[in-house]
């Protein structure tokens, strides 16, 4: 079923409707706290945003170098918004490195805010510049908002006492309060946060505040050159309701939760320390209160194992990792396919392989989650496609896990996973309760079979210390019904078959494929997945926009598939999939369904632009 969007939405946005700010600086200077609290005011405001926090994987860089910037871009405004946006209207740079690795995704005619006072020779040197780009006229097509901000930090915080070092970490806070005033925003609620964040040390609570007002101060009392000027930007239309700043972790963990919590049972999730999927334990660990129990395992292994003993016991297992991570839980995935007990394994996809790019996002496991197992092992995979997807997406894994006795893998990314925007807290009663009922007696007769099959293809949930009811249970082949070992040729037929068809018939609890924009039909329609959606439906909206025939459809069930899918994408000329590996889904769709359809792939660890797809888009239909 086609579902129409808004094309207005999707339309070039006016420089009235939003804006894009990069916050960039050396990895210790706070510029992913400074990019939070303003999304927080931004959030505050009632701007729709989306964010994208880029930082260096290595601890604490050499300060001033070019590989330890760390930056924060938002794209906010008065529209919809769906990606962190393309080029930046503004690049806040506090040195020579920031500037050099992030003013080239500058809009011409975009707004460079420097700090000269970072501008040393040492500093130049580091950033591989010859002479400051700030004298050399190599800035000329943007405009140069630069002074000492430096000095003016210093200046605003001598009153409290603080050393020079202390001092200048409140230069975040200065920027901050500039920023703020430039966007017309309000200052409270940041000071409220700074005084709760320092309760314990009113001294630094009151230097980040002055700082952060001296900042503010400056933009209004400052004769700033050219076209710098406070711009208003109203907040978006939006349903009424109650509305929160949402991480992908943070909606990973709360869809869990909720989860658990519709199927009647308590969670335990085993994790082991991974960028990017640490966030998801880190936000566990304040549910308690919700019958979850964490544990951060000696490693990867140990992680899944203890999930899938909870699961063994009664409990809703949940483990999570990133590629690395998941490689190595590998073998346990398989014992919870044989033994066929419901577990949810998170994988918060980063660049690859090995190490790679661990603070990178990437589109580069679903070969892994797919097909990556030894053996036979079908295990369904479930895709979020933004960071208020993630709740969804996680309810999903833990309904199948459940309900069909099956581990299930739920993939984000790295972008996902840091990335926020706003969520509207839904209610609870909205969603279909799927309570757990476990075996409590025989199941044929004075027989007990613990596996048996519903209709549905799955096994009985057994709690261990039932009386009556012991079985067998682990890695090796079991006989059909019984559960005695058994790895005779025709068992293990057997068995495999009902494994498969169990996992294949998840798809007849589905949803049918729809078309997120466009007609269910045409010349073309690009297809995607993850977190690949904000630019597609984008760069559908434009090209539409302009008289293009062309649809944007995106996945969510990756395994199995959607029933109408095959017949969908038959509908179109040509199929285009856009995805940040070397085009692993496009050769799934061409294995399922026999269809032409073309990659448009990226692995540079940064997500698609809206321009990208949309030259692609333009190139297909020429």
């Amino acid at each position: 079923m086609a579902t129409q969007l808004a094309e207005p939405t999707a339309k070039s946005n006016a420089p009235q409707e939003s804006v894009v700010v990069r916050f960039a600086g050396d990895s210790g200077d706070g510029m992913q706290l400074t990019g939070g609290q303003f999304t927080l005011s931004s959030a505050l405001a009632g701007n729709d945003f989306a964010t994208f926090p880029d930082f260096p994987a290595e601890i604490r860089a050499p300060q001033g170098t070019l590989f330890g910037v760390s930056a924060f871009q938002i794209n906010f405004g008065s529209t919809s918004i769906d990606t962190a946006g393309d080029a930046p209207d503004v690049l806040v740079a506090m040195n020579p490195a920031a500037l050099k690795t992030n003013v080239g995704a500058l809009k011409p005619g975009g707004l460079i805010i420097a700090d000269t006072g970072e501008f040393t020779k040492r500093n130049l040197e580091k950033a591989k510049y010859d002479v400051s780009p700030l004298e050399d006229g190599t800035l000329a097509k943007w405009q140069v908002l630069a002074f000492d901000i430096s000095a003016l930090t210093l200046e605003s915080v001598k009153p409290f006492g603080l050393g020079n070092k202390e001092a200048l970490r409140c230069k975040n806070m200065w920027t901050l309060g500039l920023a703020l005033w430039m966007f017309d925003r309000d200052r409270a609620p940041l000071i409220d946060w700074l005084n709760a964040k320092f309760a314990k040390n009113k001294v630094l609570a009151d230097a980040n505040i002055a700082a952060l007002n001296a900042g503010h101060a400056y933009g209004e009392t400052a004769e700033l050159e050219g076209s710098i000027h406070k711009l208003h930007l109203g907040p978006v239309a939006t349903p009424a309701g109650l509305y929160r700043t949402i991480t992908g972790a943070d909606a990973v963990a709360l869809g869990l939760v909720a989860g658990a919590q519709l199927a009647h049972l308590p969670m335990f999730f085993g994790g082991y320390p991974i960028t990017p999927a640490s966030s998801i334990l880190h936000a566990l660990v304040r549910l308690k209160e919700f019958g979850v129990t964490t544990f951060q395992a000696e490693d990867e292994i140990a992680a899944i194992c203890a999930a899938i003993g909870a699961s063994y016991a009664g409990q809703l297992g949940v483990t999570s990792s990133s590629g690395p991570g998941i490689a190595l839980k590998g073998e346990a995935m398989g014992l919870a396919v044989m033994t066929e007990l419901p577990l949810v394994i998170v994988n918060s996809q980063r660049g690859g392989p090995s190490t790679g790019l661990p603070t990178k996002t990437e589109q580069s496991d679903l070969y892994q989650a797919v097909y990556g197992r030894n053996g036979d092992a079908p295990i369904p995979v479930v895709s979020a496609r933004s960071p208020s997807d993630a709740f969804e997406c996680a309810i999903e894994a833990c309904r199948i896990a459940v309900q069909y006795m099956t581990p299930v893998i739920l993939l984000t990314d790295g972008y996902i996973a840091n990335a926020a925007e706003p969520w509207k807290v839904p209610d609870p009663a909205d969603y279909a309760e799927f309570p757990v009922t476990f075996l409590a007696e025989k199941n044929a007769g004075d027989t007990l079979l613990p596996y048996k099959r519903d209709a549905k293809g799955a096994r009985p949930w057994i709690k261990p210390g039932t009386p009556g009811l012991m079985h067998r249970i682990g890695g090796i082949e079991k006989q059909v019904d019984t559960g005695h070992l058994d790895y005779s040729p025709a068992n293990h037929q057997a068995m495999t078959d009902a494994r498969k068809a169990k996992v294949d018939g998840i798809a007849q609890s589905i949803p049918d494929q729809d078309v997120c924009l466009g007609n269910p039909g045409g010349k073309l329609a690009v297809v995607g997945w993850g977190s690949t959606y904000g630019p597609i439906h984008q760069a559908v909206g434009r090209a539409r926009a302009k008289g293009l025939d062309v649809s944007h459809i995106h996945v969510r069930h990756i395994w199995p598939l959607p029933q109408n899918l095959g017949e969908l994408l038959k509908g179109y000329d040509k199929v285009l999939v856009p995805e940040m590996n070397t085009g692993q889904f496009k050769t799934v769709l061409r294995d399922q369904f026999l269809i032409d359809a073309r990659p448009l792939t990226k692995t540079s660890g940064q997500p698609f632009t809206i321009a990208e797809i949309e030259a692609a888009i333009e190139g297909a239909l020429a």
